[in-house]
């Protein structure tokens, strides 16, 4: 969905820079995140909201 905005390399440098991780997140970040809700590592979580934005909510 962001393909063709982050094809634009002035506002690529805009988001990098504003993502406190300092880069674009990848499909395998969603995916390790599914993975987690999924398992028996998250048994104990409910009710959750999970982003995934590499610290974009966070500013």
């Amino acid at each position: 969905m962001t393909k063709t905005f982050l094809e634009d390399e002035n506002f690529s440098k805009f988001i990098i820079s504003s993502t406190p991780l300092g880069y674009v997140g990848k499909p395998e970040d969603v995916a390790q995140a599914a993975l987690y809700l999924g398992s028996d590592d998250s048994a104990y979580v409910t009710g959750i909201v999970l982003p995934v934005d590499g610290g974009w909510t966070c500013k």
